[in-house]
Protein backbone atom coordinates (compact mmCIF):
# COMPACT_ATOMS: atom_id res chain seq x y z
CA UNK A 1 0.00 0.00 0.00
CA UNK A 2 1.09 3.61 -0.51
CA UNK A 3 1.21 5.69 3.19
CA UNK A 4 -1.72 8.25 3.64
CA UNK A 5 0.19 11.12 3.11
CA UNK A 6 2.96 11.41 0.97
CA UNK A 7 5.87 8.65 -0.04
CA UNK A 8 8.43 8.56 -2.28
CA UNK A 9 7.66 5.93 -5.04
CA UNK A 10 10.16 4.05 -7.18
CA UNK A 11 8.37 1.59 -8.95
CA UNK A 12 8.28 1.09 -13.16
CA UNK A 13 4.65 2.31 -12.92
CA UNK A 14 1.84 2.35 -10.07
CA UNK A 15 -1.68 3.08 -9.60
CA UNK A 16 -3.12 3.44 -6.16
CA UNK A 17 -5.82 5.81 -4.37
CA UNK A 18 -5.71 8.45 -2.18
CA UNK A 19 -7.90 9.55 0.79
CA UNK A 20 -6.76 12.66 2.58
CA UNK A 21 -9.00 14.66 5.31
CA UNK A 22 -8.66 18.29 6.32
CA UNK A 23 -5.35 20.48 6.10
CA UNK A 24 -3.75 17.84 4.75
CA UNK A 25 -0.43 18.93 3.20
CA UNK A 26 1.35 16.30 1.40
CA UNK A 27 4.16 15.51 -1.21
CA UNK A 28 4.71 12.38 -3.11
CA UNK A 29 7.75 12.02 -5.11
CA UNK A 30 7.99 9.72 -8.20
CA UNK A 31 11.88 9.12 -9.06
CA UNK A 32 14.34 6.56 -10.41
CA UNK A 33 17.69 6.20 -12.49
CA UNK A 34 15.46 5.95 -16.27
CA UNK A 35 16.26 7.37 -19.53
CA UNK A 36 12.11 7.64 -20.00
CA UNK A 37 9.53 10.35 -18.67
CA UNK A 38 6.64 10.22 -16.76
CA UNK A 39 2.84 10.10 -17.67
CA UNK A 40 0.67 11.10 -14.47
CA UNK A 41 -3.15 10.41 -14.83
CA UNK A 42 -5.39 11.67 -12.23
CA UNK A 43 -8.27 9.64 -13.51
CA UNK A 44 -10.37 10.46 -10.49
CA UNK A 45 -10.73 13.52 -7.71
CA UNK A 46 -13.32 14.70 -5.36
CA UNK A 47 -12.26 18.18 -3.60
CA UNK A 48 -14.24 19.24 -0.65
CA UNK A 49 -17.33 20.69 -2.17
CA UNK A 50 -16.96 25.02 -2.83
CA UNK A 51 -13.58 25.02 -2.16
CA UNK A 52 -11.21 27.59 -3.69
CA UNK A 53 -7.87 26.67 -6.30
CA UNK A 54 -6.00 28.84 -3.21
CA UNK A 55 -7.11 26.73 -0.44
CA UNK A 56 -7.13 23.36 -1.79
CA UNK A 57 -5.13 21.73 -5.10
CA UNK A 58 -2.62 19.00 -6.49
CA UNK A 59 0.18 20.97 -7.91
CA UNK A 60 2.68 18.72 -10.00
CA UNK A 61 6.52 20.01 -10.34
CA UNK A 62 8.54 18.79 -13.25
CA UNK A 63 11.31 17.42 -11.41
CA UNK A 64 12.13 15.76 -8.12
CA UNK A 65 10.86 18.34 -5.63
CA UNK A 66 8.44 21.38 -5.14
CA UNK A 67 11.06 24.00 -6.13
CA UNK A 68 10.98 21.77 -9.60
CA UNK A 69 8.84 24.02 -12.53
CA UNK A 70 5.27 23.97 -11.83
CA UNK A 71 3.87 21.58 -14.40
CA UNK A 72 -0.05 22.22 -13.89
CA UNK A 73 -2.81 21.69 -10.73
CA UNK A 74 -5.84 20.23 -10.12
CA UNK A 75 -8.65 21.82 -8.17
CA UNK A 76 -12.29 21.40 -7.73
CA UNK A 77 -13.17 23.10 -10.61
CA UNK A 78 -11.18 21.53 -13.26
CA UNK A 79 -12.72 20.43 -16.43
CA UNK A 80 -11.05 17.48 -17.10
CA UNK A 81 -9.45 14.68 -16.61
CA UNK A 82 -5.58 16.01 -15.89
CA UNK A 83 -2.64 13.77 -17.56
CA UNK A 84 0.42 15.48 -17.04
CA UNK A 85 4.07 14.42 -18.49
CA UNK A 86 7.31 14.94 -17.35
CA UNK A 87 10.28 16.24 -19.02
CA UNK A 88 12.58 13.76 -17.31
CA UNK A 89 12.83 10.85 -15.09
CA UNK A 90 11.41 12.38 -12.05
CA UNK A 91 8.34 13.92 -10.98
CA UNK A 92 6.39 15.68 -7.72
CA UNK A 93 3.28 16.30 -6.75
CA UNK A 94 1.76 18.42 -3.83
CA UNK A 95 -1.74 17.63 -2.13
CA UNK A 96 -3.21 20.35 0.01
CA UNK A 97 -6.76 20.50 1.52
CA UNK A 98 -8.59 23.41 3.67
CA UNK A 99 -10.15 22.90 7.13
CA UNK A 100 -13.53 21.67 6.32
CA UNK A 101 -14.07 18.16 7.43
CA UNK A 102 -14.72 16.08 4.19
CA UNK A 103 -13.07 12.38 3.06
CA UNK A 104 -11.16 13.36 -0.17
CA UNK A 105 -10.31 10.78 -2.66
CA UNK A 106 -7.98 10.64 -5.84
CA UNK A 107 -7.26 7.80 -8.02
CA UNK A 108 -3.86 8.34 -8.74
CA UNK A 109 -1.58 6.10 -11.78
CA UNK A 110 1.76 6.86 -13.60
CA UNK A 111 4.06 5.40 -15.55
CA UNK A 112 7.33 5.31 -17.37
CA UNK A 113 6.95 5.45 -21.15
CA UNK A 114 9.46 6.99 -24.03
CA UNK A 115 7.99 9.89 -25.92
CA UNK A 116 9.96 8.71 -29.14
CA UNK A 117 7.77 5.34 -29.15
CA UNK A 118 5.33 5.68 -31.59
CA UNK A 119 1.62 3.51 -31.66
CA UNK A 120 0.21 2.74 -34.75
CA UNK A 121 -3.29 4.62 -35.29
CA UNK A 122 -3.12 6.60 -31.77
CA UNK A 123 -4.60 10.41 -32.32
CA UNK A 124 -3.82 12.31 -35.04
CA UNK A 125 -5.86 15.98 -36.62
CA UNK A 126 -9.00 15.41 -38.33
CA UNK A 127 -10.22 17.89 -41.08
CA UNK A 128 -12.77 16.92 -43.02
CA UNK A 129 -16.40 17.86 -42.78
CA UNK A 130 -17.20 13.88 -41.59
CA UNK A 131 -14.51 11.20 -40.75
CA UNK A 132 -13.95 7.81 -38.81
CA UNK A 133 -10.96 6.80 -36.38
CA UNK A 134 -10.54 3.83 -34.08
CA UNK A 135 -8.59 2.91 -31.34
CA UNK A 136 -5.36 1.84 -31.79
CA UNK A 137 -5.33 -1.96 -32.64
CA UNK A 138 -9.05 -2.03 -33.13
CA UNK A 139 -10.85 -4.51 -33.39
CA UNK A 140 -8.11 -6.67 -31.29
CA UNK A 141 -7.36 -5.74 -27.37
CA UNK A 142 -6.01 -1.91 -27.76
CA UNK A 143 -2.33 -1.76 -26.56
CA UNK A 144 -1.27 -1.29 -22.42
CA UNK A 145 0.08 2.10 -21.25
CA UNK A 146 -1.13 4.16 -23.98
CA UNK A 147 -2.35 7.87 -24.65
CA UNK A 148 -3.61 9.08 -27.49
CA UNK A 149 -5.46 12.51 -28.70
CA UNK A 150 -7.28 13.17 -31.77
CA UNK A 151 -8.15 16.86 -32.63
CA UNK A 152 -11.07 17.05 -34.85
CA UNK A 153 -11.88 20.30 -36.64
CA UNK A 154 -14.48 21.38 -39.09
CA UNK A 155 -15.40 24.43 -41.08
CA UNK A 156 -16.73 27.44 -39.45
CA UNK A 157 -20.29 27.86 -37.96
CA UNK A 158 -20.41 23.99 -38.17
CA UNK A 159 -20.92 22.14 -34.79
CA UNK A 160 -19.36 18.31 -34.24
CA UNK A 161 -21.96 15.25 -33.53
CA UNK A 162 -19.50 12.59 -32.67
CA UNK A 163 -20.81 8.72 -32.73
CA UNK A 164 -19.24 5.60 -31.20
CA UNK A 165 -20.53 2.75 -33.02
CA UNK A 166 -18.51 0.07 -31.12
CA UNK A 167 -17.18 1.17 -27.50
CA UNK A 168 -15.40 -2.00 -25.00
CA UNK A 169 -12.75 -0.74 -22.57
CA UNK A 170 -12.13 -1.86 -19.22
CA UNK A 171 -15.13 -1.29 -17.15
CA UNK A 172 -15.43 0.15 -13.11
CA UNK A 173 -17.55 2.96 -11.72
CA UNK A 174 -15.45 6.08 -12.04
CA UNK A 175 -13.69 5.22 -15.77
CA UNK A 176 -10.25 4.91 -13.53
CA UNK A 177 -8.19 2.55 -15.08
CA UNK A 178 -9.28 2.69 -19.08
CA UNK A 179 -11.11 5.86 -20.13
CA UNK A 180 -12.23 7.92 -23.08
CA UNK A 181 -12.76 11.70 -22.71
CA UNK A 182 -14.09 13.68 -25.11
CA UNK A 183 -13.15 17.47 -24.58
CA UNK A 184 -15.42 20.77 -26.12
CA UNK A 185 -12.20 22.88 -27.61
CA UNK A 186 -9.17 21.79 -29.39
CA UNK A 187 -7.22 20.91 -25.53
CA UNK A 188 -7.48 18.15 -23.05
CA UNK A 189 -6.71 20.92 -20.06
CA UNK A 190 -10.38 22.26 -20.13
CA UNK A 191 -14.28 21.82 -21.41
CA UNK A 192 -15.06 18.17 -20.58
CA UNK A 193 -18.17 17.41 -22.34
CA UNK A 194 -17.69 13.39 -20.84
CA UNK A 195 -15.81 10.87 -19.54
CA UNK A 196 -16.60 7.29 -20.79
CA UNK A 197 -15.45 3.51 -20.03
CA UNK A 198 -17.02 0.18 -20.45
CA UNK A 199 -19.45 -1.04 -23.08
CA UNK A 200 -21.91 1.57 -24.32
CA UNK A 201 -23.05 3.68 -27.57
CA UNK A 202 -22.67 7.09 -26.64
CA UNK A 203 -22.69 10.25 -28.65
CA UNK A 204 -21.03 13.66 -28.05
CA UNK A 205 -21.78 17.39 -29.01
CA UNK A 206 -19.51 20.24 -29.51
CA UNK A 207 -20.03 23.66 -29.17
CA UNK A 208 -18.38 25.26 -32.16
CA UNK A 209 -16.72 23.48 -34.94
CA UNK A 210 -13.42 21.88 -32.56
CA UNK A 211 -13.85 18.77 -30.46
CA UNK A 212 -10.69 16.59 -28.96
CA UNK A 213 -10.51 12.55 -27.66
CA UNK A 214 -8.39 11.20 -25.50
CA UNK A 215 -8.06 7.13 -24.85
CA UNK A 216 -5.84 6.64 -22.10
CA UNK A 217 -4.96 3.11 -21.33
CA UNK A 218 -3.24 1.26 -17.98
CA UNK A 219 -1.43 -2.41 -18.05
CA UNK A 220 -4.60 -4.46 -17.33
CA UNK A 221 -7.80 -6.09 -19.13
CA UNK A 222 -7.33 -4.43 -22.67
CA UNK A 223 -10.39 -5.06 -24.62
CA UNK A 224 -10.98 -4.02 -28.79
CA UNK A 225 -11.73 -0.61 -27.80
CA UNK A 226 -13.60 2.00 -30.27
CA UNK A 227 -14.72 2.74 -33.38
CA UNK A 228 -16.20 6.31 -33.99
CA UNK A 229 -17.63 8.38 -36.51
CA UNK A 230 -18.09 12.16 -36.78
CA UNK A 231 -20.56 14.55 -38.75
CA UNK A 232 -20.54 18.67 -39.03
CA UNK A 233 -23.95 20.24 -38.35
CA UNK A 234 -24.21 23.83 -38.78
CA UNK A 235 -24.98 25.49 -35.91
CA UNK A 236 -28.41 27.10 -35.99
CA UNK A 237 -28.62 31.18 -36.71
CA UNK A 238 -30.20 33.87 -34.72
CA UNK A 239 -33.49 34.13 -34.68
CA UNK A 240 -35.30 37.56 -34.30
CA UNK A 241 -36.68 37.59 -30.70
CA UNK A 242 -40.34 38.32 -30.99
CA UNK A 243 -40.63 38.89 -27.14
CA UNK A 244 -42.57 42.19 -25.07
CA UNK A 245 -42.70 43.16 -21.51
CA UNK A 246 -45.34 46.01 -20.08
CA UNK A 247 -44.95 46.70 -16.52
CA UNK A 248 -47.60 48.56 -14.59
CA UNK A 249 -47.64 49.66 -11.43
CA UNK A 250 -48.54 46.50 -9.97
CA UNK A 251 -48.12 43.66 -12.46
CA UNK A 252 -45.15 42.66 -14.42
CA UNK A 253 -46.37 40.76 -18.22
CA UNK A 254 -44.05 39.27 -20.67
CA UNK A 255 -45.16 37.44 -23.97
CA UNK A 256 -42.72 35.21 -25.86
CA UNK A 257 -43.73 33.56 -29.07
CA UNK A 258 -44.13 30.22 -29.78
CA UNK A 259 -42.00 30.31 -33.02
CA UNK A 260 -39.16 32.32 -31.71
CA UNK A 261 -39.17 29.77 -28.84
CA UNK A 262 -39.19 26.73 -31.59
CA UNK A 263 -36.55 28.78 -33.40
CA UNK A 264 -34.31 28.44 -30.35
CA UNK A 265 -34.87 24.53 -30.38
CA UNK A 266 -36.73 25.09 -26.92
CA UNK A 267 -41.10 24.19 -26.01
CA UNK A 268 -43.14 26.56 -24.10
CA UNK A 269 -43.55 23.79 -21.25
CA UNK A 270 -39.82 24.11 -20.69
CA UNK A 271 -40.05 27.67 -19.91
CA UNK A 272 -39.92 28.58 -16.29
CA UNK A 273 -39.92 32.24 -13.82
CA UNK A 274 -37.47 32.68 -10.48
CA UNK A 275 -40.20 30.85 -8.96
CA UNK A 276 -40.91 27.37 -10.92
CA UNK A 277 -44.25 26.94 -9.86
CA UNK A 278 -45.69 30.31 -11.49
CA UNK A 279 -46.62 28.91 -15.09
CA UNK A 280 -47.43 30.53 -17.71
CA UNK A 281 -50.90 30.85 -19.90
CA UNK A 282 -50.07 29.58 -23.49
CA UNK A 283 -52.28 30.60 -26.80
CA UNK A 284 -50.43 31.24 -30.03
CA UNK A 285 -48.51 33.29 -27.73
CA UNK A 286 -46.86 32.42 -24.54
CA UNK A 287 -47.77 34.75 -21.66
CA UNK A 288 -46.51 35.17 -18.16
CA UNK A 289 -48.53 37.99 -16.18
CA UNK A 290 -47.82 37.64 -12.71
CA UNK A 291 -47.71 40.57 -9.38
CA UNK A 292 -44.80 42.87 -9.04
CA UNK A 293 -43.96 41.42 -5.53
CA UNK A 294 -44.66 38.11 -6.67
CA UNK A 295 -43.20 34.49 -8.51
CA UNK A 296 -39.54 34.93 -7.25
CA UNK A 297 -39.60 38.66 -8.42
CA UNK A 298 -36.16 40.63 -7.09
CA UNK A 299 -36.97 44.45 -5.92
CA UNK A 300 -33.67 46.67 -5.47
CA UNK A 301 -34.26 50.11 -4.49
CA UNK A 302 -31.55 52.45 -5.06
CA UNK A 303 -32.91 55.44 -3.69
CA UNK A 304 -33.97 57.18 -7.14
CA UNK A 305 -35.82 53.82 -8.56
CA UNK A 306 -37.06 51.00 -7.50
CA UNK A 307 -36.45 48.05 -10.31
CA UNK A 308 -38.16 44.31 -10.05
CA UNK A 309 -36.32 41.57 -11.86
CA UNK A 310 -37.54 38.52 -13.22
CA UNK A 311 -36.06 35.99 -15.53
CA UNK A 312 -37.27 33.42 -17.37
CA UNK A 313 -35.45 30.22 -18.18
CA UNK A 314 -35.26 27.03 -19.35
CA UNK A 315 -34.23 23.92 -18.26
CA UNK A 316 -32.57 21.74 -20.77
CA UNK A 317 -33.16 18.09 -21.17
CA UNK A 318 -32.59 15.22 -23.92
CA UNK A 319 -29.57 12.01 -23.86
CA UNK A 320 -27.13 13.57 -26.22
CA UNK A 321 -24.07 14.72 -23.89
CA UNK A 322 -23.82 18.62 -24.95
CA UNK A 323 -22.76 22.05 -23.42
CA UNK A 324 -25.67 23.97 -24.54
CA UNK A 325 -26.25 26.47 -22.74
CA UNK A 326 -30.05 27.42 -21.18
CA UNK A 327 -32.03 30.42 -22.53
CA UNK A 328 -32.74 33.01 -20.25
CA UNK A 329 -35.03 36.29 -20.65
CA UNK A 330 -34.30 38.85 -18.26
CA UNK A 331 -36.98 41.39 -17.60
CA UNK A 332 -36.65 44.30 -15.73
CA UNK A 333 -39.14 47.19 -14.91
CA UNK A 334 -37.93 50.06 -13.31
CA UNK A 335 -39.78 52.09 -11.73
CA UNK A 336 -38.32 55.77 -11.68
CA UNK A 337 -40.26 58.87 -9.70
CA UNK A 338 -43.38 58.69 -11.58
CA UNK A 339 -42.67 57.16 -15.21
CA UNK A 340 -42.15 53.78 -15.51
CA UNK A 341 -38.88 52.11 -18.00
CA UNK A 342 -39.07 48.92 -19.10
CA UNK A 343 -35.70 46.08 -20.22
CA UNK A 344 -35.84 43.38 -21.14
CA UNK A 345 -32.92 41.47 -22.78
CA UNK A 346 -31.97 37.92 -23.83
CA UNK A 347 -29.83 35.62 -23.11
CA UNK A 348 -29.45 32.97 -25.54
CA UNK A 349 -25.81 30.85 -24.79
CA UNK A 350 -26.25 33.04 -21.66
CA UNK A 351 -25.65 36.02 -24.29
CA UNK A 352 -26.72 38.90 -22.72
CA UNK A 353 -26.47 42.70 -24.24
CA UNK A 354 -27.98 45.36 -22.62
CA UNK A 355 -26.68 49.05 -22.96
CA UNK A 356 -28.41 51.33 -20.18
CA UNK A 357 -28.75 54.90 -21.50
CA UNK A 358 -29.80 57.60 -19.30
CA UNK A 359 -31.07 61.32 -19.41
CA UNK A 360 -29.21 63.14 -21.99
CA UNK A 361 -26.36 61.63 -22.69
CA UNK A 362 -25.66 57.83 -24.35
CA UNK A 363 -23.04 55.86 -22.95
CA UNK A 364 -22.06 52.49 -23.30
CA UNK A 365 -19.02 49.90 -22.69
CA UNK A 366 -17.45 47.60 -24.23
CA UNK A 367 -14.40 45.03 -24.54
CA UNK A 368 -11.49 45.57 -27.32
CA UNK A 369 -9.14 42.96 -28.37
CA UNK A 370 -6.50 44.83 -27.86
CA UNK A 371 -4.61 48.32 -26.65
CA UNK A 372 -5.17 50.06 -30.04
CA UNK A 373 -9.03 50.35 -29.06
CA UNK A 374 -9.70 49.59 -32.86
CA UNK A 375 -11.75 46.10 -32.92
CA UNK A 376 -14.60 45.87 -29.97
CA UNK A 377 -15.53 42.61 -28.51
CA UNK A 378 -18.78 41.81 -30.13
CA UNK A 379 -19.40 38.06 -28.77
CA UNK A 380 -21.12 37.63 -25.36
CA UNK A 381 -20.04 35.89 -23.36
CA UNK A 382 -16.80 36.73 -23.29
CA UNK A 383 -14.88 33.53 -22.45
CA UNK A 384 -10.97 34.61 -21.34
CA UNK A 385 -8.26 32.88 -19.88
CA UNK A 386 -7.96 33.72 -16.35
CA UNK A 387 -4.72 35.95 -16.87
CA UNK A 388 -5.62 37.69 -19.88
CA UNK A 389 -5.52 41.67 -20.25
CA UNK A 390 -8.91 43.04 -20.89
CA UNK A 391 -9.09 45.95 -22.84
CA UNK A 392 -12.68 48.31 -21.72
CA UNK A 393 -14.00 51.69 -23.17
CA UNK A 394 -16.73 53.98 -22.06
CA UNK A 395 -17.63 55.35 -24.88
CA UNK A 396 -20.35 58.69 -25.04
CA UNK A 397 -22.24 59.17 -28.06
CA UNK A 398 -22.33 63.01 -28.37
CA UNK A 399 -22.20 65.28 -30.80
CA UNK A 400 -21.07 68.05 -27.88
CA UNK A 401 -17.43 68.15 -28.83
CA UNK A 402 -17.05 69.86 -25.15
CA UNK A 403 -17.07 66.87 -23.35
CA UNK A 404 -15.30 64.63 -21.26
CA UNK A 405 -15.74 61.15 -19.90
CA UNK A 406 -13.91 60.14 -16.51
CA UNK A 407 -14.24 56.77 -14.86
CA UNK A 408 -15.08 57.18 -11.21
CA UNK A 409 -15.77 53.77 -10.21
CA UNK A 410 -15.92 50.34 -11.98
CA UNK A 411 -16.89 47.60 -9.82
CA UNK A 412 -16.98 43.73 -10.40
CA UNK A 413 -19.63 41.38 -9.18
CA UNK A 414 -20.78 37.40 -10.07
CA UNK A 415 -24.43 39.20 -10.49
CA UNK A 416 -25.77 40.71 -13.20
CA UNK A 417 -27.50 42.86 -9.98
CA UNK A 418 -24.39 43.93 -8.74
CA UNK A 419 -25.77 42.07 -5.45
CA UNK A 420 -23.93 41.94 -1.99
CA UNK A 421 -20.92 40.50 -3.24
CA UNK A 422 -18.45 42.82 -5.67
CA UNK A 423 -15.08 43.60 -6.17
CA UNK A 424 -13.39 47.39 -6.82
CA UNK A 425 -11.55 47.68 -9.87
CA UNK A 426 -11.27 51.47 -9.83
CA UNK A 427 -12.76 53.75 -6.92
CA UNK A 428 -12.89 57.18 -6.97
CA UNK A 429 -10.59 57.53 -10.14
CA UNK A 430 -8.24 55.20 -8.11
CA UNK A 431 -6.91 51.90 -9.40
CA UNK A 432 -7.92 49.56 -6.15
CA UNK A 433 -6.50 46.28 -8.25
CA UNK A 434 -2.83 46.05 -8.83
CA UNK A 435 -3.42 44.66 -12.25
CA UNK A 436 -5.73 47.94 -13.57
CA UNK A 437 -4.00 50.61 -15.98
CA UNK A 438 -6.34 53.68 -17.01
CA UNK A 439 -5.25 55.20 -19.93
CA UNK A 440 -5.18 59.03 -20.59
CA UNK A 441 -8.33 61.03 -21.48
CA UNK A 442 -9.49 61.21 -24.32
CA UNK A 443 -12.57 63.44 -25.22
CA UNK A 444 -15.66 61.21 -25.65
CA UNK A 445 -13.54 57.89 -24.55
CA UNK A 446 -12.60 56.25 -21.27
CA UNK A 447 -10.36 53.14 -21.25
CA UNK A 448 -8.45 51.39 -19.24
CA UNK A 449 -7.15 47.68 -18.61
CA UNK A 450 -6.64 44.85 -16.11
CA UNK A 451 -5.84 40.91 -15.70
CA UNK A 452 -9.64 38.61 -15.87
CA UNK A 453 -9.80 38.51 -11.84
CA UNK A 454 -10.33 35.83 -8.91
CA UNK A 455 -13.90 35.75 -9.27
CA UNK A 456 -13.71 34.00 -12.07
CA UNK A 457 -11.96 31.15 -9.99
CA UNK A 458 -15.27 30.52 -7.71
CA UNK A 459 -18.11 32.15 -9.79
CA UNK A 460 -19.15 31.04 -13.50
CA UNK A 461 -19.69 34.69 -14.83
CA UNK A 462 -18.35 38.23 -13.80
CA UNK A 463 -20.24 41.32 -14.66
CA UNK A 464 -18.98 44.65 -14.82
CA UNK A 465 -20.16 48.49 -14.02
CA UNK A 466 -19.05 51.98 -14.06
CA UNK A 467 -19.58 55.02 -13.27
CA UNK A 468 -18.91 57.31 -15.58
CA UNK A 469 -18.36 61.29 -15.27
CA UNK A 470 -19.10 63.57 -18.05
CA UNK A 471 -17.25 66.97 -17.67
CA UNK A 472 -17.11 70.51 -19.75
CA UNK A 473 -13.75 70.09 -21.55
CA UNK A 474 -13.99 73.69 -20.76
CA UNK A 475 -13.30 73.61 -17.34
CA UNK A 476 -9.98 73.05 -16.62
CA UNK A 477 -10.81 72.28 -12.21
CA UNK A 478 -13.48 69.86 -13.38
CA UNK A 479 -13.61 66.42 -11.39
CA UNK A 480 -12.63 64.91 -15.02
CA UNK A 481 -9.06 66.61 -14.37
CA UNK A 482 -8.42 65.23 -11.06
CA UNK A 483 -8.07 61.64 -11.31
CA UNK A 484 -7.47 59.82 -7.92
CA UNK A 485 -9.25 61.40 -5.08
CA UNK A 486 -9.61 59.98 -1.83
CA UNK A 487 -12.50 59.94 0.10
CA UNK A 488 -12.27 63.26 2.13
CA UNK A 489 -11.34 65.46 -0.57
CA UNK A 490 -13.88 64.27 -2.71
CA UNK A 491 -17.05 67.30 -2.61
CA UNK A 492 -14.87 69.82 -4.15
CA UNK A 493 -14.89 69.80 -7.48
CA UNK A 494 -17.80 69.67 -10.32
CA UNK A 495 -19.01 67.69 -12.86
CA UNK A 496 -22.00 68.07 -15.27
CA UNK A 497 -23.88 64.62 -15.06
CA UNK A 498 -23.19 60.98 -13.67
CA UNK A 499 -23.95 57.98 -15.05
CA UNK A 500 -23.55 54.27 -14.76
CA UNK A 501 -22.93 51.21 -17.70
CA UNK A 502 -23.22 47.69 -17.33
CA UNK A 503 -20.93 44.94 -19.57
CA UNK A 504 -21.08 41.46 -19.27
CA UNK A 505 -20.91 38.49 -18.65
CA UNK A 506 -17.15 38.04 -18.87
CA UNK A 507 -16.37 33.97 -18.70
CA UNK A 508 -13.30 31.76 -18.13
CA UNK A 509 -12.84 29.49 -21.30
CA UNK A 510 -13.24 26.24 -19.08
CA UNK A 511 -16.70 27.65 -18.89
CA UNK A 512 -18.09 25.93 -21.69
CA UNK A 513 -18.41 23.37 -19.22
CA UNK A 514 -20.99 20.56 -18.75
CA UNK A 515 -23.01 18.67 -16.19
CA UNK A 516 -21.04 16.34 -14.67
CA UNK A 517 -21.26 13.53 -16.54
Amino acid sequence: GVPRCGASLHDLNKAFRITLQANANCVWQIQRNENQNIRLIFSYFKFAPSSSCETESIKIYDGPSTNSPLLGQVCNDTDAVPVLQSSSDSLTFLITTNSAAFTRSFFVSYYYFSPETKIENCGGQLTGPNGTFTSPNYPAAYPEFTYCIWHIQTAKNMKIILQFQDFFLELDQNCQFDFTAVYDGLTTNTGLIGKVCGRTQPTFESSSNVMTVALSTDYANSYRGFSARYTSVPLPGPAEPNTSLTCSADTMKIVLSKSYLASLGYSETQLQLSDPSCHPVVTDMVIFSFPLVSCGTIKKDDGQSITYTNIVSVATTGNIITRQKSLQIIAKCKMENNSTVEVIYIAKNDIIQNTTAVGRYNVSMSFYDSDSFSNAVLRSPYYVDLNQTLFAQVSLHSTDPNLLVFIDTCVASPEPDFGSLTYDLVRSGCNKDDTVVTYPLLKHYGRFKFSAFRFLRSFPSVYLQCDILICDSNNANSRCTKGCISRQKRDISSYMWKTNTVVGPIRLKRDLRSADH
